[in-house]
């Protein structure tokens, strides 16, 4: 009986964060290990779908980094990045476009779907939904790399109000009718403003932002976080994840989240304690 009565705290436990964000959107960028390790994913489709159930609106925002590397592997192609973004010729965004809407989006609605969940996957183009331009990086050409000119929320308010989880793979719609490739965190932190969510998390393969000693920061300020890119504490793919996390901070969501994604339900551990896995930038 006593295991039963545990079960019973941990959902008391739970009950002020189900009533704090109860009704509120969460978006959540999904990638690294938890994309790749078949427990992870099932765990983190579970996650979502209990976040939904409970009357959170998750929002997926979806990487493919290394699925991406890998197929251009095997096609002979190389990868190149500046800055940790990809330089992204039109050969090269023809296979990022394949995997990403194609193949990764498609594969996270199936286990969404298949756990109870109720999702819809989306590409930029889907309803204007992400309105790309070209990105510039000073000595760099970069191709079809491309960042957030605008976000259309409406396309997914509309699922959120019937229901559904939108899984949103960060392929943008240019003003030349092209496809650019975004990165994920870039997207997930402009939906997140565009929605107005309450928390933006990203999940990674690292314990959270670390200072230049190698110690996981539980905390940060905005102004830490742009001191950590001044100084390149932080470097490659952390760049673009504090750029993302203070844009969203400084205009409105009210916390953003790196997490460590090779922790079992890192996202639940996140929302509903007060135990955290990761670096809370408010």
């Amino acid at each position: 009986m006593k295991k039963h009565i545990d079960k019973i705290k941990i959902l008391f436990e739970a009950l002020p964060y189900i009533r704090k964000f109860y009704g509120k959107t969460v978006v959540i960028k999904f990638g690294g290990a938890a994309m790749v390790e078949e427990e992870l994913k099932k765990g983190f489709a579970r996650d979502v779908v209990l976040m939904k159930y409970v009357g959170i609106n998750p929002v997926i925002v979806h990487g493919g980094g290394p699925q991406i590397g890998g197929f251009l592997k095997r096609l002979g192609m190389e990868s190149k990045f500046v800055k940790g973004y990809r330089v992204t010729d039109v050969e090269t965004m023809d296979v990022v476009e394949m995997v990403l809407v194609g193949k990764i989006n498609k594969e996270i609605v199936g286990l969404i779907n298949h756990f109870g969940g109720r999702a819809v996957g989306l590409g930029g183009k889907d309803g204007s939904l992400i309105e790309a331009k070209r990105l510039r990086i000073r000595g760099a050409r970069m191709g079809m790399a491309g960042e957030v000119k605008s976000i259309n929320p409406h396309v997914i308010e509309s699922l959120e109000k019937s229901n559904f989880i939108p899984v949103i793979a960060p392929v943008g719609l240019g003003p030349d009718g092209m496809s650019y490739n975004i990165n994920a965190d870039t997207v997930a932190g402009r939906v997140a403003t565009a929605l107005n969510a309450e928390k933006l998390i990203l999940l990674t393969d690292v314990k959270g932002v670390l200072d230049n000693k190698g110690e996981l920061m539980s905390t940060l300020s905005v102004k830490g976080a742009r001191s950590l890119v001044r100084r390149k504490v932080a470097t490659e793919g952390m760049v673009p994840k504090l750029t993302c996390c203070v844009e969203a901070v400084s205009n409105g969501v009210a916390s953003v989240h790196i997490i460590d994604g090779r922790v079992e339900h890192a996202v639940l551990l996140e929302v509903f304690t007060d135990a955290g896995v990761g670096t809370v930038i408010r």
